[in-house]
Parts: structure tokens; C-alpha cells; sequence
């Protein structure tokens, strides 16, 4: 016979401390997105913020972010990052 839930190891029912009395962080998972929130996704992708701090800021999973960002049309992708092929246009045809 399979164990009660509260009796498992990895189980958070029964738990006590911060994040089981009084979490802090609290994903926003299966919510619908706030236009705000579209806005501050647009301005974190901007700023080049890495998707686990945009994160934490939305209270989103990092899932949800890329997904949004894609049917947003919003890069998530570093601008100052360097291309592969660093040679220019000029230096190829010498």
C-alpha cells in the first residue's frame, strides 16, 4: 500500500518554515497576463535581464516568460552578445 502524501519524504504538506507559513515568492503559474505585465516583460527583455531573474520580478515560470515573449514577438535574446561569424562583410571578400 502506497504511503499518505504527509508521510513522504519530498512531500511539502506538513512542512513547517518560511515558504510553506509564509511564502515570499509565489509563482503566478496558469494566470492570465496583465496588459502591466506584458509592458514589464517588454521592458526586463530590453534591459537584457536573464530569463530567471525575469522570473522572480513576474513571479512567473521561465516556461511562461519564453512562451509569452515568443507569442509577443519579443526577443529575449542579449544584444550586446557578439555574432558567431565575427568576420564583416569587407573582410570576406579579400
Amino acid at each position: 500500500m502506497a504511503k499518505a502524501a504527509w508521510k513522504r519524504p519530498g512531500s511539502p504538506i506538513g512542512r513547517k518554515g518560511p515558504r510553506k507559513a509564509n511564502p515570499a515568492y509565489k509563482r503566478r503559474a496558469r494566470q492570465p497576463w496583465t496588459p502591466s505585465d506584458v509592458s514589464k516583460l517588454k521592458q526586463l527583455a530590453k534591459g537584457n535581464t536573464p530569463t530567471g531573474v525575469m522570473s522572480i520580478k513576474l513571479q512567473r515560470p521561465v516556461a511562461a516568460i519564453r512562451s509569452k515573449a515568443q507569442r509577443e514577438g519579443i526577443s529575449l535574446r542579449p544584444v550586446n552578445r557578439s555574432p558567431y561569424n565575427r568576420r564583416t562583410k569587407a573582410a570576406k571578400r579579400r
